[in-house]
């Protein structure tokens, strides 16, 4: 069966895993700054550098290899990375212009009108109504308002120019051959039909966008061409290996962090947070993505804009006030001690109740959070941090809730991500208010890991990525529910 490699290309980071099938265990992990983001970029402008984003691919590549006894054995090479921002290359997968990643705003300026050209892209689109057999509406990065914004300033390349995501144009570059893209890649552009599997003539006609540039859609899984001999030369990899199309970062985490993929809702904490659970059934709810998943299902998505940057503001409230009242406030530990004064407040935060929507949400900008309940009893540094990550867990439970009602009941909790891996105490209220053992992934790097496993399935080693899932997946630690 022999391994396999995954290369997770991320927002800040490139990290590669070596994984040994048979044995279930890495051979080797690499993970490394890309620093590829534009420094220059204008505000509001989140822009990525391709050549410098491959050149730290192939080091990632190069060292995970290189660390691998035995490279000689593997069999084929996955690709996964961020999703929905914009890549504009050549055919051999060179760039024409900067990437524009999901984190870009120029979406959200005015054009003449007063409206944003979110806004604009949504209305000529059709409306949400025309988001609904996409699974999700568009925002500000995805790939489709970007192309929209460059359509309108006249920034359009003309042929042969195509229009993929970041991941695609690695692929293309490792392999030599024009860029293709996947169903989880590509509905995450809002340009693409999810139950038809194609790119929505019509939404692009209204757009006066040219299908023309746009990426072919390859089935989840497929191999998008083999290892390109001067590529394979310079990594230490042999060349002809299957490198299987680019598949979406959410998709490979869950493949990466499951054992069990039909039976167990998946919580990712980290800058953000995400619940989501696999299901056979296309489901339009508001608030609840539901996203292509290799095999023909749906992963349901529930994602909001807390998590890790909601306790990360709380953290810097505290070093504020050390700060202001003593002068000092900088202290690396300081996580250690919010989540030790937590551990002593009892479940519930004695009355204080948090709603961590500090930067509003996807759909409502707007909204913001709160503390509620305050008391003479809860007023302490202790009580905010365990209401907050208690908030936390509200928000995803409440997701998982409405994933319950669509697709019925989850039997596991797996929780992955650095807020949860981290943080024992969040680890420990989740399983309570999900109401289930929490089980912690322990192959690390789940998104690399997932590409892996679908790299496998790609060359046969598996018949699917459930059975993947099922043979090379494990748990370390469990955290049972409080009390």
């Amino acid at each position: 069966m022999g391994a396999f490699i995954g290369l997770d290309v991320g927002t800040t980071s490139v990290s590669a895993v070596a994984l040994d099938m048979e044995a279930a265990r890495p051979l080797a992990t690499v993970s490394l700054p890309h620093g590829a983001g534009r420094a220059g970029a204008a505000p509001g402008r989140a822009e990525l550098d391709l050549d410098a984003l491959w050149g730290a691919a192939q080091e990632a590549l190069g060292a995970v290899a290189a660390r691998a006894s035995g490279a000689g054995s593997i069999g084929g090479v996955g690709v996964t990375g961020q999703m929905h921002g914009l890549a504009l290359v050549r055919p051999d997968g060179t760039p024409l212009a900067p990437a524009i990643t999901w984190q870009d705003q120029r979406a959200t300026e005015r054009d003449a009108t007063g409206k944003s050209y979110l806004q604009r892209f949504t209305e000529e689109a059709g409306g949400a109504a025309a988001f609904v057999r996409m699974g999700a509406l568009p925002a500000t990065g995805y790939l489709g308002p970007s192309l929209y914004w460059l359509r309108r300033h006249g920034r359009l390349p003309p042929p042969p120019a195509i229009a993929c995501l970041i991941p695609d144009a690695i692929v293309a570059r490792l392999t030599q051959s024009p860029p293709v893209t996947d169903p989880t890649n590509a509905a995450s552009t809002g340009l693409f039909d999810v139950l038809s599997g194609t790119w929505d003539r019509d939404v692009l006609r209204r757009l006066a966008l040219p299908p023309e540039p746009l990426a072919p859609v390859r089935a989840s899984g497929e191999a998008a061409g083999t290892l390109a001999e001067g590529v394979a030369r310079r990594v230490g990899l042999p060349a002809g290996m299957p490198v299987s199309v680019a598949i979406g970062d959410n998709q490979a985490s869950y493949i990466g962090s499951v054992r069990e993929a039909t039976d167990t809702v998946l919580v990712n904490i980290g800058t953000g947070a995400q619940a989501s659970v696999l299901t056979d059934a296309f489901a339009h709810v508001p608030g609840i993505e539901a996203r292509p998943f290799p095999g023909g299902r749906y992963l349901l998505v529930g994602a909001g804009l807390y998590g890790g940057a909601s306790y990360a503001l709380l953290r810097g409230l505290f070093q504020r006030i050390g700060e202001a009242f003593w002068g000092t406030g900088e202290d690396a530990a300081l996580y250690e001690r919010m989540n030790a004064l937590a551990a002593r407040v009892p479940p519930g935060s004695d009355g204080l109740r948090c709603t961590p929507l500090f930067a509003g949400t996807r759909t409502d900008p707007e909204v913001r959070g709160s503390f509620q309940g305050m008391s003479i009893d809860n007023m302490t540094p202790g009580h905010l941090a365990r209401a907050l990550l208690e908030g936390i867990a509200e928000q995803l439970a409440a997701l998982y809730d409405t994933m319950r009602r669509l697709a019925g009941p989850r039997a596991n909790l797996v929780g992955a991500g650095n807020a949860v891996e981290r943080n024992a105490l969040l680890a420990r209220i989740l399983a309570t208010r999900f109401g289930l053992p929490l089980h912690l992934p322990a192959l690390g790097e789940p998104a690399a890991v997932g590409a892996a496993l679908v790299a496998a399935t790609t060359a046969g080693a598996f018949g699917d990525v459930d059975t993947a899932m099922g043979a090379v997946v494990r748990y370390g630690a469990t955290i049972a529910p409080e009390g």
